[in-house]
C-alpha cells in the first residue's frame, strides 16, 4: 500500500500517496469546514474566504501567487463545498516545495487587504448573478432549501447578494482564524512524492498553525417540501428528492448502487424509459449526495413544456418499480459501473489526492480500493429494494422551474407514490 499518514505535535494530519509512474504531484489542504458552519448572517463567507485567500498575504500579491505557480507550469484552485472547503495544486515533482509554501502561505497569512475585498466581492455578486441565470444550477440551491428549511446545510455555498455586499475583512479573519485549525485540516499529496520528505516539508510551514477548537454544526433535519418558480424558459428543470443516507449508514454503498441502478447511466431505468422508449428528456438522471449525518436521494430532469406533465407520473411510477424488486442482472452491471469508475480515478493523482483526504476528515482514516470494492460487492437486490421502499416513504422534495402550469403538484405526487 502506498498510503501514509502522519500527525504533527498541533494536530494537523499529512498523508500521501505515492505513484511511481507519474512525474507529477497534486497537493492541498482541505478543511473540515463549509457552508454548514456559517451563521445565518455571514451565509457565503466560507465562500469568499476561499476568493480571498489568493489575493494577497505579508509576502505575496495577489500577482505573484498567480505568477509564481505558473511560472513552474502549474495549477492552484480552490473550492467550497457544503462540508468542506479545499485548496489544491499540481505541479512537477520538483516544484512541491513552491506549492506548499504557497498554500501555506495563504491559509495563514493573508491580509484581506481592503481594496482586493471591495474588488472580489464584485466578482462574487456576478458569480451569484451568473448562478441565478442558470436555471439548471440554481435550480439545486432552491431544492437544497426546501429540503432543510431554514438550516445552514440548506443555505446557498455562494451566499446572497444582500450579505455578501456587506462582508468586511473582519468577518473573513475571524472565521478564518475560528475554523481553520490544524485539528479540522488535511494535508494531502498524491503523485511523485516521497512521505517523509513531504511531512517535513508541511511541518516546515505549517508547524505555527495553532491546534484549533471542535467544530460545532446544528444537526440535519430533513423536512421536505415543494418549491416552484414560473420563469420564461424553453425548458422545465424539475428536481424530485427524498431523505437518503449519511457517509456512515452501512447501506452507504447501496444507495450508491441504487443510484446508478435507476439513474446513472445509458442502461438505467430511468434513461431507458423516460429518454430513450418515451423521448421526453434530454437529460435526465439520479443522485445519491451525503453528508456527515444525512443524506438526500434525488432525481434531476429537464424537459419541455409539453412533456413535463407525462414525464413525473413516469418517473414516480419507476420508482415504484424500484421498490417493488431488482434483478440480479441489474445489480451486477450497477455494481461493475461503480467499480470501474472508482479504479479508473486512481489513474488521477487529483482524484487519488482528493479521496484521501476526503476520506480522513469523513472517517478518519484512509479506506483501500480493495475495502470498496468489497462493500460494493456485498450489495445485493434485497437491500437495493428496501432501500428504495425507505427513501420512497420519506417526505419528498420538489423544485421546479420554468413554464410550470402542467407540472404536478407536490400533493399530487405524494398521491401518486402512497
Amino acid at each position: 500500500m502506498t498510503v501514509e499518514v502522519s500527525t504533527l505535535s498541533n494536530g494537523l494530519r499529512v498523508a500521501t500517496d505515492r505513484i511511481d509512474t507519474v512525474e507529477t504531484a497534486s497537493l492541498g489542504a482541505w478543511i473540515g469546514v463549509g457552508t454548514r458552519h456559517e451563521p445565518a448572517a455571514v451565509n457565503g463567507v466560507a465562500h469568499m474566504l476561499e476568493h480571498m485567500a489568493f489575493k494577497g498575504t505579508k509576502r505575496r500579491s495577489a500577482y505573484a501567487i498567480a505568477q509564481e505557480i505558473e511560472a513552474v507550469g502549474g495549477h492552484l484552485n480552490a473550492y467550497t463545498s457544503r462540508e468542506n472547503t479545499a485548496f489544491y495544486a499540481r505541479v512537477l515533482a520538483d516544484d512541491v516545495p513552491l506549492a506548499v509554501d504557497i498554500i501555506g502561505d495563504i491559509l495563514q497569512a493573508s491580509t484581506f487587504d481592503q481594496d482586493e475585498l471591495k474588488r472580489e466581492r464584485a466578482v462574487v455578486l456576478q458569480e451569484i448573478g451568473q448562478a441565478e441565470d442558470t436555471p439548471d444550477d440554481i435550480i439545486f440551491d432552491h431544492f437544497q432549501e426546501t429540503a432543510y428549511p431554514s438550516q445552514a446545510l440548506g443555505r446557498p455555498v455562494l451566499g446572497t447578494s444582500e450579505i455578501v455586499g456587506g462582508f468586511q475583512r473582519d468577518t473573513l479573519r475571524d472565521y478564518m482564524t475560528r475554523h481553520y485549525g490544524a485539528q479540522n485540516m488535511v494535508i494531502a499529496a498524491a503523485g511523485k512524492v516521497d512521505h517523509r520528505k513531504f511531512v517535513d516539508l508541511v511541518e516546515n510551514h505549517f508547524a505555527g498553525l495553532a491546534p484549533g477548537t471542535a467544530l460545532q454544526e446544528e444537526a440535519a433535519d430533513y423536512q421536505g417540501g415543494d418549491y416552484r418558480e414560473s420563469r420564461d424558459l424553453e425548458q422545465v428543470h424539475f428536481l424530485l428528492g427524498f431523505r437518503g443516507v449519511d457517509y456512515h449508514a452501512p447501506d452507504y454503498y447501496t444507495a450508491l448502487l441504487l443510484s446508478t441502478l435507476f439513474g446513472g447511466g445509458m442502461s438505467s431505468r430511468l434513461f431507458q424509459e423516460i429518454r430513450e422508449k418515451r423521448g421526453l428528456v434530454y437529460s435526465i438522471y439520479s443522485f445519491a449526495s451525503s453528508y456527515s449525518d444525512d443524506g438526500i436521494f434525488g432525481i434531476y430532469a429537464g424537459t419541455g413544456q409539453d412533456e413535463a406533465a407525462e414525464m413525473v407520473p413516469v418517473i414516480c411510477d419507476e420508482l415504484l418499480k424500484l421498490c417493488d424488486g431488482v434483478g440480479e442482472e441489474e445489480v451486477s452491471r450497477a455494481a461493475a459501473q461503480l467499480k470501474a469508475s472508482i479504479l479508473m480515478s486512481q489513474e488521477s493523482s487529483g482524484s487519488r489526492c482528493e479521496q484521501l483526504a476526503q476520506q480522513l476528515l469523513v472517517y478518519g482514516r484512509p479506506v483501500t480500493n480493495a475495502e470498496i470494492v468489497e462493500k460494493i460487492s456485498e450489495v445485493d437486490r434485497i437491500g437495493v429494494a428496501d432501500l428504495a421502499r425507505r427513501i420512497a416513504a420519506s417526505a419528498p422534495t420538489c423544485a421546479v422551474m420554468g413554464p410550470i402550469g402542467e407540472v404536478a403538484t407536490l400533493d399530487q405526487i405524494v398521491k401518486h407514490l402512497r
